[in-house]
């Protein structure tokens, strides 16, 4: 049977992305299928079913598979993975478990962790150092003749807040370090506060983008062609992307923790083992890159 992978979608663009990234990286071929509970009380009966090794289609609702045959089943979310293991029986491919799947039994064929989740250690979880992603630039950000210094803001969340004045402390340092010697791009990001999308674009900046007014995304593009980039602390989805994509160094800048958070072991995590600097008024040029596709395609030998 050739490689193919299904992969299951739960309708959220992070947990896809990752399971698209994870075929993107193998090379893969791969369709793609939305499933949703068929009840409201799936999900749980789900967990209990899985428990008891019961594995019953009628509790999701699944699109008309493309194909007949796949090696792969793949699930990213809660409610994907009790379909996956269904699906992957049915089948006779392989179950695939993008993040740890808790609340579900360990018994996949291959679950994909990350590290700063603490999965237990046995023969079918792979920790990866960072959030599964497949990077590629688009065009929308191009270099002039100098170098170039590139900023993500992203937004708030459940563990740091974003103060206008601790960003714009970050800007004004950053500006007054390389406004004469860089090209600064910066961007904003879907959660980016209205206030600090305002300060953001206060600034005469060489390039601006506000993605409340474009919804574009030049990360990729600064990843590709920046010298330095400064990326906020919110986001684990994009600093895995810059510590694991082009030769930029990465630096974080803190934002205030509202509470101890795995977020933050992670950054630290990548600080000691030299993929980023995490902004303290210095600038340390760390471009280690982490090899995704390296430790994939080592997974699945």
């Amino acid at each position: 049977m050739s490689e193919r992978m299904l992969i299951l979608s739960d309708g959220r663009a992070g947990h896809e992305n990752q399971s698209l990234a994870l075929a993107k990286h193998l090379g893969m071929e791969y369709d793609l299928v939305k499933v949703k509970p068929r009840f409201p009380w799936s999900k749980g009966v789900s967990i209990l079913f899985d428990r008891l090794h019961i594995y019953l289609p009628g509790l999701f609702n699944i699109e008309t598979l493309p194909q007949s045959e796949y090696s792969h089943v793949v699930g990213a979310g809660s409610t994907t993975y009790y379909p996956a293991k269904v699906l992957a029986r049915q089948l006779h491919a392989k179950s695939v478990a993008m993040m740890l799947p808790k609340g579900f039994r360990y018994d996949f064929d291959l679950i994909l962790a990350q590290g700063h989740d603490d999965p237990p250690k046995q023969p079918n979880i792979k920790a990866l150092p960072v959030n599964l992603s497949y990077v590629q630039p688009q065009g929308i950000f191009k270099r002039g003749k100098k170098p170039v210094v590139g900023i993500v803001i992203g937004g708030e969340n459940g563990t740091y807040s974003m103060e206008r004045g601790r960003i714009e402390a970050f800007l004004d340092e950053i500006a007054a370090r390389y406004q004469e010697s860089h090209t600064i791009a910066v961007t904003t990001s879907p959660r980016t506060p209205e206030q600090i999308e305002s300060l953001v674009a206060s600034y005469d900046f060489d390039y601006t983008l506000i993605y409340s007014e474009s919804r574009q995304n030049p990360i990729p593009d600064f990843l590709a062609v920046a010298e330095v980039v400064f990326v906020t602390a919110d986001s684990t989805s994009m600093i895995s992307e810059a510590v694991s994509f082009g030769k930029s160094a990465v630096v974080v800048l803190p934002l205030e923790a509202k509470k101890e958070s795995k977020h933050q072991r992670f950054i630290e995590m990548l600080e000691r083992e030299e993929y980023l600097h995490i902004y303290d008024g210095s600038v340390k040029y760390r471009t280690r890159k982490v090899d995704l596709s390296y430790a994939l395609k080592k997974a699945f030998s």
